[in-house]
């Protein structure tokens, strides 16, 4: 059976993106040329791949078991055609990555700037989300996570700062109206700012000292997602609505700026930094390799 590569690219997109409309957008392409590539795609093989509604678009069964197969088989597909990049001048091409908000804000951009202006034939995508993805499965070439929930058949090399800490801070006008905590224990009795996971689970303040170490569950009046909404929470602590506990790198302006004021200073906890990582079973894209080699010989 003839394909065309087109086509299942265009399959691909729609149902990643949910829509005809988004998939046009996140592509360049038209929403109408992509429409008729699907069309086609299904007339060729004789099922229906995508249910379509005036609202969504979602893959069929045939679809879904169709998608599984065809994100890591494309995947194959480019880095096979990337080969020739070896033989360029300069490497060229799209990079993927997939991060967590808080590394596109406080990691990629002492990176992003300098390795595009030494690779300008380089283009990068950087799709920042907090939930696990499957990257092959969702089109990306890495993605950027702790070490804690890296898989075990992933390449990791280290990126951004490698020691970090979490910090705790709080309005002088809360702690004026509520006192200034001396221990972590303390918080059960203060209105403290949380964060919930795309899990749904809610973070848990952790504190050490001097081998120390301690967990609380804390409460208050406000929840935002991890991630999506940090600077609500960050407005909010200045506002006096609580205390807030993020990475130090995120409440550090709040700190110099006077809008907030440090909280158990002495009891943040340490935690090693991030890693850049890959799967090892694929070659890997010039674009990539360009990346790594970058972040490599300029460590944060």
């Amino acid at each position: 059976m003839d394909l065309d590569l087109g086509e299942l690219n265009a399959f691909l997109s729609v149902a990643r993106a949910g829509g005809f409309r988004d998939a046009a957008r996140a592509t360049g392409a038209s929403a109408s040329g992509l429409s008729e590539a699907v069309r086609r795609l299904e007339a060729r093989l004789g099922v229906r791949l995508l249910n379509r509604t005036t609202r969504s678009v979602a893959p069929t069964e045939a679809g879904a078991r169709l998608i599984e197969r065809l994100g890591p088989a494309l995947g194959e597909v480019e880095a096979a055609l990337d080969v020739v990049n070896v033989f360029r001048d300069r490497p060229a091409g799209t990079l993927k990555l997939n991060v967590p908000v808080v590394a596109a804000r406080l990691v990629l951009p002492a990176i992003i700037p300098g390795f595009l202006a030494a690779y300008p034939e380089i283009q990068l995508e950087v799709i920042a989300e907090d939930e696990l993805v499957d990257l092959l499965a969702a089109g990306c070439d890495a993605g950027i996570r702790y070490d804690e929930r890296l898989a075990q058949d992933m390449i990791a090399v280290p990126i951004g700062p490698r020691i970090q800490r979490f910090a705790t801070g709080a309005s002088a006008d809360y702690l004026a109206r509520h006192g200034m905590p001396r221990h972590p224990r303390d918080l059960l009795d203060h209105a403290c700012i949380r964060a919930r996971f795309p899990s749904g689970r809610l973070t848990t303040w952790e504190f050490e000292r001097d081998g120390e170490a301690i967990a609380i569950e804390v409460s208050g009046p406000l929840i935002v997602n991890v991630g999506s909404a940090i600077d609500l929470m960050l407005d909010a602590a200045a506002a006096g609505t609580g205390i807030v506990s993020l990475f130090e790198d995120w409440l550090r302006p709040s700190f110099n700026s006077g809008a907030l004021v440090p909280v158990l200073e002495d009891w943040w906890e340490s935690f090693s930094g991030p890693f850049l990582y890959y799967p090892g079973r694929r070659l890997v894209p010039a674009p990539l390799r360009a990346f790594i080699d970058y972040v490599k010989a300029h460590p944060q």
